[in-house]
């Protein structure tokens, strides 16, 4: 498995996944037909690997045959100096694969080059995706907030971790 900078032609995947992600791992949270209905449109995606928000990186995991997952970073949403990992996303018959491991190493490698430190959020309801924040070295710093999305108003917490620029991958 290779970690490598997102392509145009990733885009159909990396949307792929984003939405099978959602459909498996929120149905707890969100309606499911509403999930069901998530459309797979990758022209956002593919808009921003082609021309990406200042500070962004996009990056895929390749399992030498297809993308089975992905992981944005930029500068924080809600803190001036501070990075953000927006999305990491795994294809859920991956899971469990080092896969994800992967791919939070390498984006925490790219943030740690601009930044000390970095955020992300994540809901609340979601231990799977928790737990692995934890494992890799990251705590709730006691951020919250919540977004209205498919109709409802899911809660979701702030995570923290402090970058080492000594950090290899």
């Amino acid at each position: 498995m290779q970690v490598r900078a997102a392509t145009v032609e990733d885009a159909r995947a990396i949307e792929t996944i984003r939405v099978h992600g959602w459909r498996v791992a929120y149905r707890n949270v969100f309606p499911p037909e509403e999930l069901d209905a998530l459309p797979i449109d990758e022209t956002r995606w593919s808009r921003r690997i082609a021309e990406p928000p200042d500070g962004w990186g996009i990056f895929v995991a390749d399992d030498d045959y297809n993308v089975i997952g992905f992981a944005c970073t930029g500068p924080s949403r809600d803190e001036r100096g501070v990075g953000e990992l927006y999305a990491i996303y795994v294809e859920p018959s991956s899971w469990s694969t080092g896969a994800g491991r992967a791919l939070i190493e390498r984006a925490e490698h790219e943030l740690a080059e601009r930044y000390d430190q970095a955020t992300l959020w994540v809901l609340e309801d979601n231990p799977r995706a928790r737990g692995f924040y934890e494992r890799a070295g990251w705590t709730s710093d006691g951020g919250r907030k919540a977004e209205e999305r498919l109709g409802v108003r899911a809660p979701e917490v702030r995570y923290r971790k402090r970058l080492s620029r000594s950090r290899s991958c």
